[in-house]
């Protein structure tokens, strides 16, 4: 039905319906299921989503011990007050950063577009909640517009570290996740491909050097950071904020930088930080003898 963000924003705007809409009826079609049946599979994502950041939130350590705790500590500071950006943006990072935990502590998570960058989505859903009060319906389809344009970008250019860099796992996370940020919020499919185009493009030749291989350090804190830059980049286009350069030529750049970075930068652990000296005592400490 569509293969570009170009496409999709025609089929939305010709039938004048949200981005959400026109992905869960390509979901019915390709899957030959009826909406109830394809809404309650998206739904029993969300529980998922829901039920790992409630774990991550109460803290949760990884088996390596690189990781844990910081979602808790997040969640104490934006409880005294005195936070500088703010308790929605922190929130957000905040649950983002749970779940990867949880991830990280070998819990169970829903990859959305994959499971290093699987806190984006969710930590943001989660911390507009509490501000824009959607139906368990209106979360559902927050998944929906999300898994739009991450099928666009997969389609189109990658959503593997390994393929492309961790721009094209928190990047694309990111992206999907600022454009269902505005739908949610009231905004149109256009502004939605805006906001998906300012996250992604803001997130350009983010390398992936995963410490000792794992996906913790520093995954689980970009997690953090990408959900922030959803939120700001969802208000940026809710406030009529264009990106100069279309959606689907943001996805394609992405495609071209990941293709030109070597590749200790795509998940080998041999370059970035993973092969800095801090990068290389944690690995030494955490895989001792067995390398």
């Amino acid at each position: 039905m569509f293969h570009s963000v170009a496409e999709l924003l025609q089929l939305a705007e010709e039938r004048q319906i949200n981005i959400s809409r026109v992905m869960l009826e390509r979901e019915m079609k390709i899957r030959q299921q009826s909406e109830e049946e394809i809404m309650h599979m998206m739904e029993a994502n969300l529980t998922v989503m829901e039920q790992a950041i409630e774990k991550g939130l109460k803290g949760v350590v990884s088996h390596s011990g690189l990781t844990g705790g910081d979602a808790v500590l997040l969640q104490r500071y934006i409880a005294g007050g005195h936070s500088l950006a703010g308790p929605l943006i922190l929130d957000a990072v905040s649950k983002a950063v749970a779940t990867n935990e949880v991830n990280a502590a070998m819990g169970i998570i829903c990859a959305n577009p994959t499971a290093g960058a699987a806190g984006v989505v969710p930590g943001t859903l989660f911390a507009v909640k509490e501000k824009l009060k959607p139906t368990r319906k209106q979360m559902v389809e927050f998944l929906f517009t999300a898994g739009a344009f991450g099928f666009v970008i997969a389609n189109n250019a990658f959503i593997s570290g390994a393929a492309g860099g961790c721009q094209a796992e928190v990047g694309s996370a990111t992206g999907m996740a600022a454009a269902a940020i505005v739908e949610m919020a009231g905004g149109t499919p256009r502004q939605s491909a805006e906001a998906m185009a300012i996250a992604l493009k803001n997130m350009l030749g983010l390398v992936c050097d995963p410490v000792a291989g794992l996906v913790e350090v520093p995954c689980v804190k970009r997690n953090g950071v990408g959900a922030s830059a959803a939120v700001v980049a969802a208000d940026m286009a809710l406030a009529g904020i264009k990106s100069r350069i279309p959606p689907d030529e943001v996805i394609m750049a992405m495609y071209e930088v990941g293709l030109s970075m070597p590749s200790s930068l795509r998940e080998t652990a041999e370059g970035g930080l993973a092969n800095t000296p801090a990068g290389r005592k944690l690995e030494a400490m955490v895989l001792g003898g067995s390398q």
